[in-house]
């Protein structure tokens, strides 16, 4: 008995949402370097993909305002939290893509115009559809989930909106809803943010829109703001959920 609380409490010091993963936990995946349909990438890969013959589910993941596809995989340590899941059981295997969804602008005005004129979302089903003819990614709905923070929280809902009923799967990290939309009722609508976050009221009025529109949501509320630490926590907490 002694050894199985030992041993749980040990899975839970590895893992546990909002806690880094450890540095020598084993390494099941690897993050290749492309560019899809013109679009700067960071490719998250299982072990053995490309070459095993599965078509494994897929994982849009996009940055935030005056970021880039490096994000996720450097502020973000998605190959250290991916890899922990993966070992822990608490994760299927997949595949993660994150583009350079909204390229740097030197101001704030001129970097909210890129984001929000359509463009990307408009865009993003020739995207999708390259990434799937090069990747061995899942072409179902059940087995696409989208997600993103700030700005790429607020791309996450265009592009699941346009793209109406292709991903079962949306996770919303502190994003910045300028506007109240949603898809039809997806699987997972998974809506995250930081008590201290300045984006809390944006937050609060899109969770009273979905509520008023009877759409199902998890919601989880942390401390802090706006921070890499919460969008660490927050991708565990979805990652967990999807593809199940």
């Amino acid at each position: 008995m002694k050894k199985g609380w030992f041993l749980l409490a040990a899975v839970l010091l590895l893992i546990g949402c909002g806690k880094k993963p450890a540095d020598n936990a084993p390494r099941v995946g690897k993050v290749v370097v492309d560019t899809i349909a013109d679009i700067p990438c960071y490719v998250y890969l299982p072990k053995g993909c490309k070459g095993n013959g599965v078509k494994y589910p897929v994982l849009y993941l996009q940055h935030g305002m005056w970021g880039n596809e490096t994000d996720w995989t450097t502020q973000g340590r998605l190959l250290e939290l991916t890899d922990s899941l993966l070992a822990l059981g608490e994760i299927r295997e997949m595949v993660v893509v994150m583009p350079d969804n909204c390229p740097s602008r030197p101001t704030y005005e001129e970097e909210k115009a890129n984001a929000t004129n359509g463009y990307w979302e408009n865009h993003f089903a020739e995207f999708m559809a390259e990434t799937e003819s090069r990747y061995p990614v899942s072409t179902k709905p059940e087995e696409r989930a989208i997600a993103g923070l700030s700005m790429g929280g607020y791309h996450t809902m265009k592009v699941a909106t346009t793209l109406n009923g292709e991903f079962a799967y949306v996770g919303m990290f502190s994003p910045a809803t300028f506007m109240n939309e949603a898809p039809t009722q997806p699987k997972v609508l998974w809506l995250g943010i930081g008590n201290e976050d300045f984006l809390y009221d944006m937050v609060m009025g899109y969770r009273r829109w979905l509520e008023q529109n009877h759409y199902e949501y998890v919601y989880y509320e942390s401390a802090g703001g706006h921070t890499w630490d919460n969008w660490q926590d927050y991708f565990c907490r979805f990652a967990k959920l999807i593809f199940k």
